[in-house]
C-alpha cells in the first residue's frame, strides 16, 4: 500500500460510485418489490432482516463501512487500483482523499437508518433510502458531482470539519 498525501486518482471514487449506483438500483427495486411497502409492521422481525431488499442494502452499509473504516483495502478501490487504473493515463491531477471518504461516510449513514427503520418496521424507510443513496451515487458515477463531497466543503469552509493540521 503506498500513501499518497498529495491525493488519490479521482476517477477511482467514481469508479466505485459506478459499481455502489448499480447495487443500490437493485436494492432499491427489491425493496419495493418485497415487505418494505405493503405488510411491514405486520410482518415478523425475522421476516424484515431476510427481506431480500434488506439482505442487499444491509452488503451496501458493510461496504460503505468498508470504505469509511479501510479505503485502502476497500474492493472497489483495491478492483480499481490493481486491474483498471493500470490501463488508464496517469490523471491530471489528484484530489483530496477526505472529501470521498466523508461521501462513504454518509452513504453508509442514510443506508442504515433506512436499515434500521425497516426492522423498526416503517414502511418505506427501505426502499426510500436505497434511492436517495442511489441518486447520490448515480450523480457521481455519470456526472463526477459528488453530492457527499460537495456537503463536506460546506461543513469544511464553515470550520466544522477538516481543519488540516500544521504541516510537520
Amino acid at each position: 500500500m503506498t500513501n499518497s498525501p498529495a491525493g488519490i486518482d479521482p476517477r477511482g471514487p467514481r469508479f466505485a460510485a459506478t459499481i455502489t449506483a448499480v447495487l443500490l438500483l437493485v436494492a432499491t427495486f427489491l425493496s419495493l418489490i418485497g415487505i418494505s411497502t405493503g405488510q411491514l409492521a405486520a410482518a415478523p422481525l425475522l421476516q424484515r432482516a431476510l427481506d431480500p431488499g434488506f439482505l442487499l442494502t444491509a452488503v451496501i452499509a458493510a461496504l460503505f463501512l468498508w470504505s469509511v473504516a479501510s479505503p485502502a483495502t476497500a474492493p472497489w478501490g483495491v478492483l480499481f487500483r490493481r486491474l483498471v487504473r493500470p490501463r488508464l493515463a496517469a490523471p491530471a491531477e489528484l484530489e483530496d482523499p477526505r472529501p470521498p471518504r466523508f461521501s462513504q461516510g454518509v452513504g453508509l449513514f442514510v443506508v442504515g437508518i433506512g436499515l434500521v427503520l425497516h426492522l423498526a418496521g416503517v414502511p418505506w424507510a427501505l426502499p426510500i433510502a436505497a434511492a436517495a443513496a442511489f441518486i447520490a451515487a448515480f450523480l457521481n458515477a455519470a456526472f463526477a458531482f459528488c453530492l457527499g463531497c460537495q456537503l463536506y466543503l460546506l461543513l469544511q469552509r464553515a470550520g466544522i470539519i477538516g481543519r488540516t493540521a500544521a504541516a510537520s
